[in-house]
């Protein structure tokens, strides 16, 4: 084994309240698979009692200790972006950052949960209709996921959000990035429902601390496919009753590990086997 595989490498996440996060095993994981000495912490803020306002210090701990990168979470996806370097394409076009690189005494931010599910789409709803389709959910991971389905090429996206004034601005920012699209906040989910060929679901509902369904059961027809970005659980009340009711489902692993994906490729320099990844994934959460 070379000098460059036993050197060990150091990643971490910032987040509050993420002890129950699958992202270290995941990262450690694949990491062993291609022969590299490699460990992954969680920098908690609840467990650390630290405050957003901290966030700074969280980094410097991270580069006194030669980590690689950071992987960030809420709610620090927009908070972290002063305190970097420079930003890619798409993490100033999404306003938001969960992965940055520490390298040569600079901080490089960079979006890949807008990839995670469009990877995630990709190969698990290949022939979803693109005409139209409606979202529930404009914070940080609606904005990932509106990104996503309209660089794969939809052509109409209605964004529906319990601040009126939240689907507005994500409207209007995707429309700038998409002139050829039509982006709108919804007003009226029955009448979108009824004309969209599928339903994202962007917000926690659906979570065991946010159980229920994020719209009437009965708005939810065969000819719909569905996706949700929730994987804890991985089968959502919106998802068993899409499935009840014949609809194609995806559900939100695949965007938790297609964004690790892009992470680990970003933090190591190295092409991870994203199938190997999903494989471990499907197995932590069996």
């Amino acid at each position: 084994m070379t000098e460059t595989l036993l050197k060990p490498l150091k990643a971490g996440l910032i987040g509050a309240g993420i002890q129950a996060s699958l992202t270290p095993a995941m990262h450690m994981r694949e990491g062993a698979a291609q022969g590299l000495s490699y460990r992954y912490e969680l920098l908690d803020l609840e467990g650390r009692e630290a405050t957003p306002a901290q966030l700074q210090q969280l980094v410097r701990h991270a580069e006194a200790e030669g980590f690689l990168g950071l992987n960030i979470t809420h709610p620090c996806k927009q908070l972290i972006i002063p305190l970097l370097d420079e930003l890619s394409d798409e993490a100033r076009s999404l306003g938001a950052v969960n992965t940055v690189v520490l390298k040569d005494g600079r901080r490089f931010g960079h979006n890949t949960d807008w990839w995670g599910f469009s990877e995630s789409f990709r190969r698990g709803l290949p022939d979803a209709g693109m005409s139209s389709a409606v979202q529930i959910g404009a914070g940080g991971a609606g904005v990932a996921t509106a990104f996503a389905i309209l660089s794969l090429g939809l052509r109409t996206l209605t964004v529906f959000d319990q601040e009126m004034a939240r689907a507005e601005a994500l409207a209007m920012s995707m429309s700038a990035l998409f002139p050829g699209s039509g982006v709108h906040a919804g007003t009226d989910l029955g009448s979108s429902m009824k004309v969209a060929d599928g339903l994202i679901h962007a917000t926690p509902t659906g979570m065991v601390k946010y159980p229920g369904m994020p719209i009437p059961a009965d708005m939810l027809q065969p000819r719909h496919w569905v996706a949700d970005i929730v994987y804890f659980p991985l089968e959502t009340a919106l998802l068993a009753e899409a499935r009840r009711r014949g609809c194609s489902t995806l559900d939100g692993g695949g965007m938790a590990v297609f964004q690790a994906v892009g992470a680990f490729r970003l933090f190591t320099g190295r092409e991870p086997d994203a199938d190997r990844m999903l494989k471990h994934f499907k197995s932590l959460t069996a």
